[in-house]
């Protein structure tokens, strides 16, 4: 286990305390009525023994005022009890107050910061932050508060025995300094004990919501006994640290249980003597019994400081999501009509110190389809977060229309700029409200059910149960399904900018064609910028940026990059980088071998007219179907080797885009082979 890095703990200390006092200010009105309740409490309790001693001195000697003082004994005793039932409900008060508060901080921090930034926490131990621990933190406050007046009484009843008499209260203050020693030695050692318990804690229950949201995983490799012991392989760690606790506070308990009796006994002794010497009245060795039982309450402290030492020990955890990093925004705005021209200028990211993208200067103008492709580890995805200012660049700066996007105000950013995921997240109660799920005002059913039907998505929500109306647990869901609702949901608030980040990545490839169709057709014009894995991805894109090894290495068309063996490479599958650079060897994921080496042995398709990305709907990969390269209608599955063997190669300059088909023509593999789209123009 690594050894705490005592300047990082007493940061996070301090951090939780602030927290903590916050948490106070926050619940500052119920705290104080709570604290004043328990100082007339503890008033209440040290009145007592005075009001009982003489009391009980006054019906000895028969004295008429006897019966008037009995009824002030009811009173104190009464109010008392009614002003411990009141601190105890505003105590609940403040603790639930201050409770929420904190969830509400550490919950807003942690979705106000970059993805990356949320990702150093795993979902069990956010879990765990945000729920019992942020529980026991919450009762910090009154705790401190209780803590505080629990020692008004001890200290009140220690200065009325010196007031009752002098020697029974010595005799008491004997045993003190051996008293404070306890306290002292039990808050320091079970400070870090629990400190570590809840370390630990923490880790298993990171481990254990990673088990559960791999369950199906785990039962198809067959590794449930191994995840059992991995998830369980701390729980002896955790009964140690939890047995020290509790042997710490038992033994503090029993130690200061075992010497409170003793010194009462000690106080009785001397009283009964001063009592024998006349110094002291019946009343008067009533009282000093009573004001040393008092003072020995001292002891009681010790639940509510471990209270305090829970409390802290929790809040350091919790306090850690308040100190994530927030994505500064500013408070302008796009101008109007903007087209969405995106740019980037000397963009560097970090990430644990390694720089992830670097010097990125990149400008994408307005209305243009743009795809980013790459190796894996090329920061596609860092790009596409940088872009839609889902994280914050180190360096350099994002403009979208001419504005910096750290200047817009949060509002205008996300209505204008949409997002897409690989695997969304669905929000709602049912699934038109997860379509419908974002800021500004609500979309109409019918501009649902249009995104619904641009995304491919309305088809099998119709077959739903309920059909839009159906509740979100009970819409089982494919992975091509969750995406299209993920697409439906970027389309249906679709400002200026879209960026989908592998969005497509579990369609089918018709249905990404169709998806495809819709975005240039039936959704709000913009600019995409689009994180391609697929050829016929980057084949119709207006632009295509390759990024490698976190830098721009070349942008342009498909059809002008695809003479770069290396480019070709980025979509070979089973080979090897080095050989593909030499040999000039790439494909469409997921073709069959054959038709790999088909796409491989093809050149750069010939430019036709002024070269520029064709949008086509032809095959991602080479066919020789002669009917799929008229029609521009070829399946990028359909990549048999009879397949592979039958085209030509490439095509003569004189030919043209419609000509036969290879890896560079007739297919989305190369841009042509099909048609434009009618009255749209190629961005360059």
């Amino acid at each position: 286990m690594t050894a705490p890095d005592p300047t990082r703990e007493a940061e996070a200390a301090r951090g939780a305390d602030r927290a903590l006092r916050a948490a106070a200010r926050h619940s500052g009105g119920r705290l104080a009525a709570a604290a004043v309740c328990s100082v007339a409490a503890a008033c209440a309790a040290l009145a007592e023994p005075a009001v009982l001693g003489h009391t009980l001195d006054l019906l000895l000697r028969q004295d008429p005022g006897g019966a008037r003082w009995t009824a002030w004994c009811a009173a104190v005793i009464a109010a008392e009890v009614l002003l411990d039932a009141v601190t105890a409900r505003l105590t609940g008060g403040v603790d639930a107050r201050s409770t929420a508060w904190l969830r509400r901080l550490g919950l807003g921090r942690l979705l106000r910061a970059a993805p990356h930034h949320a990702a150093r926490h795993s979902p069990g131990e956010l879990s765990a932050r945000l729920t019992a621990q942020a529980t026991t933190a919450g009762a910090v406050p009154a705790a401190v508060v209780g803590a505080a007046v629990a020692l008004l009484a001890p200290l009140g009843g220690l200065v009325a025995l010196v007031l009752v008499d002098v020697w029974t209260a010595l005799a008491f203050l004997a045993g003190l300094p051996l008293l404070a020693l306890l306290l002292r030695a039990f808050a320091r050692d079970s400070g870090a004990s629990v400190g570590r318990y809840q370390e630990v804690q923490l880790a298993m229950a990171g481990r254990l919501v990673e088990a559960l949201a791999g369950a199906r995983t785990i039962a198809a490799a067959g590794t449930a006994e191994r995840e059992q012991a991995r998830v369980l392989s701390r729980l002896s760690e955790l009964g140690a640290e939890g047995r020290e606790t509790w042997r710490i506070y038992g033994t503090t308990m029993a130690r200061t249980g075992a010497l409170m009796p003793l010194l009462l006994y000690v106080v009785l002794g001397v009283g009964g003597v001063r009592l024998a010497e006349g110094a002291l009245g019946v009343g008067g060795l009533l009282a000093a019994v009573r004001y040393a039982g008092l003072a020995a309450g001292v002891g009681a402290v010790t639940g509510r400081l471990a209270a305090v030492v829970r409390g802290r020990a929790a809040a350091r955890r919790t306090a850690a999501l308040f100190e994530l990093p927030e994505l500064p925004q500013g408070v302008r705005r796009l101008p109007p009509g903007g087209p969405g021209a995106l740019e980037l200028r000397g963009v560097r990211v970090l990430r644990g110190g390694t720089a992830v993208l670097r010097d990125i200067d990149l400008r994408i103008p307005g209305g243009t389809t743009a795809a980013v492709v790459g190796r894996s580890g090329s920061g596609k995805t860092t790009l596409a977060a940088v872009a839609g200012r889902l994280t914050a660049c180190n360096a350099g700066r994002v403009l979208l229309d001419g504005v910096p996007l750290d200047e817009l105000s949060a509002g205008e950013l996300r209505r204008e700029v949409g997002h897409a995921f690989e695997r969304p997240a669905l929000f709602g109660e049912d699934v038109a409200a997860a379509i419908a799920f974002g800021s500004g005002p609500a979309p109409t059913p019918e501009n649902v059910r249009a995104a619904a039907r641009a995304a491919g998505a309305d088809a099998f929500v119709r077959r739903l149960p309920d059909g839009y109306d159906t509740a979100l647990p009970d819409a089982p869901l494919s992975g091509g399904e969750l995406q299209r609702l993920g697409l439906a949901r970027a389309f249906c608030r679709a400002g200026r900018l879209l960026v989908l980040d592998d969005a497509t990545s579990s369609l089918d490839t018709l249905t990404a064609r169709e998806v495809e169709r819709a975005l240039t057709h039936d959704v709000r014009p913009g600019t995409r910028l689009v994180v391609a894995h697929r050829i016929s991805s980057a084949a119709r894109a207006d632009l295509v940026v390759w990024l490698d090894a976190g830098r721009v290495r070349a942008t342009g068309p498909h059809t002008e990059l695809w003479r770069d063996p290396a480019y070709r490479a980025v979509f070979a599958t089973g080979t090897d980088p080095a050989a593909a650079r030499a040999e000039g060897t790439g494909s469409e994921p997921d073709t069959k071998p054959a038709a790999a080496s088909a796409l491989a042995a093809a050149p750069a398709p010939p430019a036709a007219g002024r070269p520029g990305a064709q949008r086509n709907t032809g095959s991602d990969a080479a066919t020789g179907a002669a009917p799929a390269r008229a029609q521009g209608t070829g399946s990028e599955l359909d990549t048999g080797p009879a397949a592979a063997a039958g085209p030509r190669t490439g095509a003569a300059p004189g030919e043209g885009p419609d000509a036969g088909a290879s890896a560079g023509t007739g297919s989305a593999a190369a841009g042509g082979g099909g048609r434009r789209a009618p009255g749209r123009k190629t961005v360059r």
